[in-house]
């Protein structure tokens, strides 16, 4: 008899999480509660990420909130204008003694490299920098595309973070509804390759750090097809499977966020960002939620 095979544990289920209420007005402690009542109903998941902790006081807010529903929050900073930095390390330098077992983990920048704002080695000293400033055992790391992972441009901050958020966006690859899982699951495995490659006996904690996919019909990149139909393939097909691969993973996002201004895309279309939510603004699913 050959040896058995052992499958990994299914992957942690987390959620990007925004600041405003769906009229745009900052949310509060209250609205948090409201909101992890929701995402943990929905889909079982005790764990959201923002992405600026001094933005409508989201660190001191969403974590006053998730203590009381028993969720973990991931807290991100700006950093790509000294301004920003400045604000979300301070906000989080503010809270990170009381909370610090509600805190998951810190990511400094979203996509950093992939703006080409920061290079390699700049970004590692920002990492390295809020480690230091924020202590209590506290995660830090960065979240960026995943190509920026695949190509080496992010090597220099491997052995610095302590967990990398990788996106993985198919939709914006163009990917057709039948293609788009294949494109998913392959830039993850292109990302962590490299980076274990890299890291050898001591890897970083890996996340896919956004995925997702818009409900609205008209919302298309090349074979990309917003829609609910095809929102819902992909998180049944794609979202779903990389947990059962036993990554752990973020949607993009929980709610929808009406009030985000529209905008075109690179390719000359409606750009809509208020349709990628898992749930409509009033806190709906629009598809079985639980992988």
């Amino acid at each position: 008899m050959g040896p058995a095979v052992v499958s990994a544990a299914k992957g942690t289920m987390g959620f990007a999480l925004g600041t405003k209420q769906p009229e745009g007005a900052c949310k509060e402690v209250q609205d948090y509660k409201d909101d992890f009542d929701a995402i943990k109903a929905a889909s079982g998941s005790t764990l959201v990420r923002g992405y600026s902790a001094s933005d409508c006081d989201f660190a001191s807010n969403a974590l006053s909130a998730a203590k009381d529903k028993g969720f973990k929050v991931m807290l991100g900073i700006w950093p790509d204008v000294d301004e920003s930095y400045a604000k979300d390390l301070n906000a989080i330098k503010e809270v990170a003694d009381e909370y610090a077992d509600t805190i998951y983990a810190v990511t400094v920048g979203s996509e950093t490299l992939y703006r080409g704002n920061f290079t390699g080695d700049e970004l590692k000293d920002k990492i390295q920098d809020v480690k230091d400033s924020i202590g209590n055992g506290i995660k830090v790391g960065t979240a960026d595309s995943w190509n920026k992972f695949a190509d080496g441009t992010a090597d220099p901050i491997i052995g610095t973070a302590d967990i990398i958020l990788i996106n993985a966006f198919a939709f914006w690859q163009g990917a057709s509804t039948e293609n788009a899982t294949h494109v998913y699951l392959d830039d993850m495995f292109q990302a962590v390759t490299h980076i274990e490659n890299l890291a050898g006996g001591n890897p970083p904690e890996f996340w896919n750090g956004e995925t997702g996919w818009p409900t609205a019909v008209g919302t298309d990149y090349d074979e990309a097809k917003g829609g609910l139909e095809n929102a819902k393939s992909f998180w049944r097909t794609g979202y779903c499977a990389l947990l059962d691969w036993g990554f752990n993973a973020f949607y993009f996002e929980a709610f929808d966020e009406p009030w985000k201004p529209s905008s075109i895309g690179d390719n000359g279309k409606a750009a809509d960002e208020t349709t990628w939510g898992a749930m409509t603004a009033d806190r709906k699913s629009k598809f079985e939620l639980k992988c």
